[in-house]
């Protein structure tokens, strides 16, 4: 059973999850506007990924008699003045929810909650996984860079990044 404090904080996480996917179906939504159909497809497949995420957190709190509350979803930022502009928000948002595990980690521990501290390992990792994958975008935004061709080829480089995760191309 989770104790009021541990079931309040899952709960922020999963709302904080929603508000992921939501974030990064809204940069979808401005890719595809700007005609960048790599970087429009990787941040709708990420968005996808956060709703599994949030679907892990709810799950996790029914099988512990838990009730998740999904509150109201605030609405995303939907201009960006660059591509870069743009990455750089998607990293400090993962860097955000990094912040956000490692304190459920800490509560996890110190309550001590062992269940509850062993169900977050997955999402430790997950979130050491999200900044290293947004901050080799950023660093490939600022090698190849985005004047002239530059944005095209860095469309194609983000695009391939979906196209190796699509559930077409999963080795088994």
């Amino acid at each position: 059973m989770l104790s009021e404090a541990m079931t309040n904080r899952l709960n922020e996480q999963i709302n904080l999850e929603i508000y992921s996917a939501h974030l990064y179906l809204q940069m979808s939504s401005w890719c595809a506007h700007k005609a960048l159909e790599g970087c429009a497809a990787f941040l709708s497949q990420h968005a996808d990924e956060e709703m599994a995420h949030m679907r892990r957190l709810l799950t996790y709190m029914h099988e512990t008699g838990a009730l998740a509350i999904l509150g109201d979803v605030a609405a995303p930022p939907h201009t960006f003045q660059s591509l870069k502009e743009m990455f750089s928000k998607v990293y400090e948002h993962e860097q955000l929810v990094t912040r956000k595990i490692n304190e459920l980690v800490q509560l996890a521990d110190t309550e001590p909650d062992y269940a509850t501290l062993q169900f977050l390992q997955w999402y430790v990792a997950e979130q050491h996984q999200e900044e290293f994958l947004f901050k080799s975008i950023l660093d490939k935004i600022e090698l190849i860079g985005t004047k002239g061709q530059g944005l095209f080829f860095i469309d194609q480089e983000i695009g391939k990044l979906a196209s190796a995760k699509s559930p077409t191309n999963t080795k088994v």
